[in-house]
């Protein structure tokens, strides 16, 4: 972006708080008394968009850069990466394997810079604090005491010579059990206290764990779910009246938004059982190394699923498309190359450096689930089942998110129907805080929602495609729906079935 269009807000601070999990349906005066206020006193984004996987470190990424997941490198919350593990997939926001990519990439884990990053290479101060590991990719670097950025992940702490006086004054991390309600109190008492003690930074970071967990655990609606909601509500009133003590209300930019989705399960899938039992060498994780030509490593992302194809054979690829599309489970089959009836992963915007060779999004519905929450969802078959909580598909429900802006930079009592989504809010803050980055975001500033002007925003038509396949007694059909803002492309949903005839 040229320097023509590039501006300072009015505030002197931005604050980002994420709600892991928050459905935008779940926002109201009695389960979120105050981020509803908040909603009625800036602006709320009713078509708000995660990205593509709809899973946690695909969307902290995204969050964190402002750049699709195909240029960041972070397309799961788990992926296959031989040169890290040539055995088994690695979780992506593990302290060990974020060391060893970076080692691996020359310091290019995450292939685009983060807010954090380019807003310390200004000079600026950051604060970094989450209930979640997933928090170590906004500020991963090892770092000296005077560092101008501290970050803490979950039990853990950058510079990791902080980590007794935070707990000389806000006391041990607790551990959770039945949900991290406390866990992420303790998180937000560490921001608020420990960190922003002396002065509050130029930007800060605030991560729940939570309703994430309990949803997960007990599906969205439940009462453990909406107990957990209450308890985010809580420490955003920590957070807001903390900044009114300190005189700072009025200069801050605040900013709630959750990673993702969520929906029900109908049921969990073994998709690794599946494919070997139609013949396909699948695995979770190869047995002693001995890898041959169409060995499949199979990563499950709850909604989503990956395939490695070892030797990426053009046969066995096409093999695995063909059974996925016969399956009642698969809503989207993506695949690297091009195969009848598929997309390409370009279509979702997963294509890095490390992307598998085939991937699908599992099958939904708009149904209920008993506590009467739309969108029910194939899973894969881990250690969740039927009633409990996922993500990560193309649903209607997992692809769109919770948005609520306030402060003196945002339009107040505004309802912004516009689609905007995760990638837009690194740009927004840089623009907020007048740091232009070097490199192009994928994301937008969000002017609509601006009280000083900002780039021109203009929406064009919704788009959808589709793809077909004619199998032995039917047809597989797929689609993608998508909308775009000034050249920024949200999904909306996409799923497919097989029609008989």
């Amino acid at each position: 972006m040229g320097a023509e269009t590039w501006a300072a807000g009015r505030a002197t601070h931005v604050v980002l708080m994420v709600w892991d999990g928050m459905r935008p349906d779940f926002v109201s005066d009695e389960t979120t008394p105050t981020l509803a206020a908040m909603a009625r006193q800036g602006v709320i984004f009713l078509h708000h968009h995660p990205a593509y996987p709809s899973m946690t470190e695909v969307n902290a990424t995204a969050l964190a850069t402002g750049v699709y997941p195909q240029e960041s490198g972070i397309i799961g919350n788990s992926e296959y990466r031989p040169g890290i593990d040539p055995l088994k997939p690695s979780a992506m926001d593990a302290l060990d394997v974020v060391r060893q990519g970076d080692e691996l990439t020359g310091k290019h884990y995450l292939a685009f810079p983060t807010v954090v990053e380019i807003l310390q290479d200004h000079g600026l101060r950051t604060a970094v604090a989450g209930s979640k590991p997933v928090a170590l990719l906004y500020d991963r670097a090892p770092r000296a005491p005077d560092s101008p950025g501290v970050d803490l992940f979950a039990e853990s702490i950058l510079p990791a010579g902080l980590g007794q006086s935070l707990t000389n004054l806000t006391g041990k991390c607790p551990p959770f059990w039945h949900n991290k309600i406390k866990r992420d109190e303790w998180t937000a008492r560490a921001l608020t206290g420990f960190f922003w003690q002396d002065e509050i930074p130029a930007f800060s970071v605030l991560w729940m764990a939570e309703p994430d967990f309990s949803q997960h655990k007990t599906g969205p609606g439940s009462k453990a779910s909406l107990a957990a909601i209450k308890s985010s509500d809580r420490n955003l009133a920590r957070m807001l009246d903390t900044l009114r003590e300190k005189n700072a209300l009025d200069s801050t930019d605040v900013i709630v938004v959750s990673d993702h989705g969520f929906s029900t399960i109908i049921e969990g899938i073994k998709i690794p059982a599946e494919l070997k039992a139609r013949g396909f060498r699948a695995y979770t994780k190869f047995p002693g190394g001995n890898r041959k030509n169409g060995d499949i490593m199979v990563v499950g992302n709850g909604g989503e699923v990956a395939c490695y194809v070892t030797g990426h054979d053009p046969e066995v690829i096409t093999q695995l498309v063909h059974f996925f599309q016969s399956r009642p489970y698969v809503g989207v089959v993506f695949s690297q190359k091009p195969v009848e009836g598929t997309f390409p992963l370009t279509a979702v915007k997963i294509d890095s450096a490390y992307a598998p060779d085939v991937a699908i999004s599992m099958r939904w519905t708009p149904a209920q689930s008993k506590y009467g929450a739309p969108g029910m969802i194939f899973s894969d078959g881990g250690a969740l089942g039927a009633g409990d909580g996922q993500h990560a598909t193309l649903s209607a429900t997992d692809m769109h998110n919770m948005c609520v802006a306030f402060g003196p930079d945002f339009v107040k009592g505004m309802s912004d129907s516009l689609p905007t989504g995760n990638v837009d809010i690194a740009p927004t803050i840089l623009w907020l805080l007048g740091v232009e980055p070097k490199e192009k975001m994928s994301g937008r500033i969000l002017s609509e929602a601006l009280t000083q002007a900002g780039p021109e925003v203009k929406a064009s038509a919704p788009q959808h495609r589709e793809a077909a396949w004619k199998g032995r007694n039917f047809v597989w059909q797929q689609y993608l729906d998508t909308s775009e803002v000034n050249g920024v492309v949200y999904l909306d949903q996409g799923n497919g079935a097989q029609i008989h005839r």
